[in-house]
């Protein structure tokens, strides 16, 4: 199992779970943040830190596996984020909304740290 980060994190980007992951395996996109699944220990310190609840297991995954794959390939082409950063000056607007991907999410990386 490992943890992977859901619709619930875009345009919000909170970051408060990147400071509590132990082996670093957060990597920063312009609006959302992902897992690298090869490097999650599945120690599940990240979930009840998130403001969102954009994390979860992958168990929890949607029946494709739809973010799991979005974290793997995401994680592969964006910076690390190890520090919590700034989130967006709007995202308490974006908090309650649903189906953000789709609307909203930029394939853009991050600055990381």
């Amino acid at each position: 199992m490992t943890y992977i980060v859901t619709d619930a994190c875009v345009k919000c980007k909170f970051m408060d779970c990147v400071e509590v992951c132990p082996v670093d395996c957060f990597y920063e996109g312009e609006n959302f943040l992902v897992i690298a699944p090869d490097e999650c220990i599945d120690c599940g310190v990240c979930e009840p830190e998130c403001p969102v609840d954009a994390i979860k297991p992958d168990t929890e995954d949607e029946p494709d596996g739809k973010w799991l794959m979005v974290n793997a390939e995401y994680a592969k082409v964006w910076p690390n984020i190890t520090v919590k950063g700034t989130p967006p000056a709007d995202a308490e607007q974006f908090e309650r909304e649903t189906e953000k991907f789709e609307k909203y999410f930029s394939p853009e990386p991050g600055k990381g740290s």
